[in-house]
């Protein structure tokens, strides 16, 4: 065959033609997105999606039960600055113009920087700044180891250098955080819980235990960037939290939490316990828990009322009694014989608080609740149950005070009852956690550990007529201020005891605060009955009881008016006074707390005591005239003057009340002299101020002179009278 050089040729030509047309085509397509559509090939690179990122959603508040604000999501701030935005190059010219506007304003910024975070000088503030610049920080903490709320934050951004507003020029960055703010101070604070700032989580008390139904659920979101700006496209709506309606009474607390610190203070005691709780309902109106700190100060450390188990002493003689009554042992008229106030308790002694006056000798049940017999409670309780002690601590549990209440709270305890084991002879006083003198000493409130919200919901259980409820801290969720979700009352046990036995109990109770010579008289008042109990109970030191140093607990467990209850409550105070009376000491507190609540609820109209001619105008404090309004709109009383005005002082003119406005800079320390305690603490504490009371009444003097400058965080004592 013969080779064909001019068909190769050919077929290599077309070949090499269609590679130069490719290249060729290439070539042009290049080009054309180089040079010809090149803005349009630039502005679709600029567009970039980010990962979806969560947003966060606004934690719900909790709400006091008549709807006031008792804790809330506010904004707090860290601030840095970025010294290298702009550019990082030193020789750039938005570089060279940004240090000088740093130079010719650093002064004013460290100047102003010392007044409204007030934790470095001007110089330091300089120092501070002047080294971040040198190492060229992107993200340096302006206030070192600060966190600012709004004001301070306002402030900040008003200085030079940080007011402009190309960001891009002043390097600000700013990291908003959410934060709970509780405008009253203290009150409830250890139950209403602590969040985690940093971390947006719950901590303790309400906000923990409630936190699935405060935290709302998170959204979903992605950053598009288009020509250099970056926006957020929402892919999912995030779902702010549900508000919590508490049981919690803002004046009830505000009653509970003076009478209590009035009384640790002149015992110079270390620890205060106070619940209010309403009978029918089991809602806890009211729960204080103080703690001496080194300062000689007593402010709300931890939740003593739920977590701390406590000897609880002689409230708890009422449930032993109950119990042997209700086995059918004894009733209200049974003798026992407590000779001089010591008895031989197989080989210990047990003595009565009167033993060196000779003691009670022959007494009735009624009288051993009502004088306190240890003696003769001992020995009742020991004649019927040393042989089956099982008995007596299964009747313990069946009444309810050994009973868990099963609270929401991380925590919270449940009261710790021994049940006796038999030893390998069949007997209990050989066993590992049983000895001779354990029922006796049991009897009377000692060998057991009763958190105090326990003891009260069993005393509460006996104002309601046997019924024991759980005690109830939330009432419900709420949305845009409608309940959405109510949370019912909860029946522990329908009946802790035979009809028979409560009417017994109930009348010994009276009898102990009634009669003149009850222990509890002191915790009585003229108005109205009151049913309780007292309580004195030795604590041990690290040496015991006799070679430690001790401190004692005394308590008044009770409740009120005594024919119609209406209210059960605990006062509970541990001090090393030398002198320890739960009668003497709790008891005051507790009458004092009865009567200043009973005059908040009576509903009678004092104008039908008085003749056609009467005028009552009560007296109005300075603060808030939309709550004032209200009230005087309750009592056919005309409000006048500035009545949309948010504060306000009060004057009597005729039979009206004349409101005239007042101004107040949120950057100026208010006046507040002429306020009630709960606006004077809203005042301070809502411009970042903390607010230290005491005593009762108006505002009559204040620490720091009103019109000066907010230090954020500065203390302000206020006297009341």
């Amino acid at each position: 065959m013969k080779f064909e050089k001019s068909y190769i040729s050919g077929r290599f030509t077309i070949v090499v033609i269609i590679a130069i047309v490719a290249v060729g085509w290439i070539l042009y397509n290049a080009v054309t997105t180089m040079v010809v559509e090149r803005e349009k090939w630039q502005d679709i690179g600029n567009v970039s999606v980010s990962d979806t990122l969560p947003m966060k959603p606004m934690r719900g508040n909790i709400l006091s039960a008549d709807g006031r604000l008792m804790a809330s999501s506010l904004p707090d701030y860290k601030l840095y600055v970025d010294f290298l935005s702009g550019g990082a190059d030193k020789d750039s010219v938005v570089r060279a113009e940004k240090d000088s506007i740093w130079d010719a304003n650093m002064d004013s910024i460290c100047t102003g920087l010392s007044q409204i975070c007030n934790v470095l000088t001007p110089q330091q503030y300089k120092e501070h700044l002047n080294k971040g610049r040198s190492k060229g920080s992107r993200y340096y903490e302006i206030c070192p180891r600060q966190v600012l709320n709004y004001l301070q934050y306002k402030e900040i951004i008003k200085l030079p250098v940080f007011n402009m507003k190309n960001r891009n020029m002043s390097g600000l960055v700013v990291v908003p955080r959410n934060n709970r703010n509780k405008p009253f101070g203290s009150l409830a604070r250890r139950t209403l819980g602590e969040m985690f700032g940093a971390k947006d989580s719950a901590r303790s008390g309400i906000e923990l235990a409630y936190d699935s139904v405060l935290r709302g659920k998170e959204g979903k979101k992605h950053h598009k960037k288009v020509f250099n700006k970056y926006l957020d496209i929402i892919d999912l709506e995030p779902e702010d939290g549900f508000d919590l309606v508490t049981t919690i009474d803002v004046s009830m607390q505000d009653i509970c939490e003076s009478a209590l610190r009035e009384k640790l203070e002149e015992l110079n005691a270390s620890m205060g316990v106070v619940v209010l709780m309403e009978v029918k309902t089991g809602d806890v109106k009211a729960i204080v828990n103080l703690q001496r700190y080194d300062d000689g100060n007593y402010y709300e450390a931890r939740n003593y009322a739920l977590a701390s188990l406590m000897e609880p002493g002689s409230t708890f003689k009422t449930a032993s009694m109950m119990v042997a009554i209700d086995d059918g042992y004894i009733n209200k008229n049974t003798r026992i014989e407590t000779g001089s106030g010591i008895y031989n308790m197989h080989g210990s002694f047990m003595k009565d608080h009167n033993w060196a006056r000779g003691g009670y000798h022959n007494i009735d049940v009624t009288h051993c609740l009502k004088y306190s017999s240890n003696v003769g409670v001992s020995r009742l309780i020991d004649m019927h149950y040393h042989n089956q002690p099982e008995k007596f601590v299964e009747g313990l549990r069946r009444v309810g005070i050994g009973a868990p209440l099963g609270l929401p709270f991380v925590g919270g305890a449940d009261p710790r009852i021994r049940t006796p084991h038999k030893d390998r002879k069949g007997g209990y006083t050989q066993s590992d956690n049983w000895s001779s003198t354990a029922l006796a000493w049991m009897s009377i409130g000692y060998e057991t550990q009763i958190p105090p919200i326990s003891t009260v919901a069993f005393y509460n259980a006996i104002a309601n007529n046997g019924k024991m409820v759980r005690p109830r801290f939330v009432k419900g969720i709420s949305r845009n201020g409608e309940l959405v979700e109510e949370y019912p009352v909860e029946v522990i046990k329908k009946q802790i005891c035979k009809k028979t036995t409560l009417e017994q109990i109930q009348e010994i109770l009276m009898r102990v605060v009634n009669d003149k010579d009850g222990t509890g008289k002191r915790a009585g008042n003229s108005s109205f009955h009151v049913s309780g109990k007292t309580g004195t109970a030795q604590i041990a030191g690290k040496g015991g009881y006799k070679g430690g140093k001790s401190e004692h607990l005394v308590s008044f467990c009770g409740y009120f008016p005594s024919e119609d209850p209406k209210y059960t409550c605990i006062v509970a105070i541990r001090h090393e006074y030398y002198v320890a009376s739960g009668g003497g000491q709790a008891g005051p507190v507790f009458s004092k707390i009865s009567q200043r609540v009973f005059s908040k609820n009576v509903t009678s109209d004092i104008r039908k005591a008085a003749d056609s001619t009467s005028v009552f105008v009560p007296d109005v404090k300075t603060g808030n005239v939309a709550a004032a309004s209200n009230v005087l709109k309750e009592l056919n009383v005309k409000a006048m003057g500035d009545i949309t005005a948010d504060w306000a002082t009060a004057s009597i003119q005729g039979g009206n009340v004349n409101f005239s406005k007042l101004y107040y800079s949120d950057t100026a320390v208010p006046d507040l002299v002429g306020m009630g305690a709960r606006d004077a603490i809203f005042a301070l504490e809502s411009r970042g101020m903390k607010a230290r009371i005491k005593g009762r009444g108006k505002v009559t003097h204040q620490s720091v002179a009103p019109g000066g400058k907010i230090n954020a965080g500065q203390v302000v004592q206020i006297e009341l009278n």
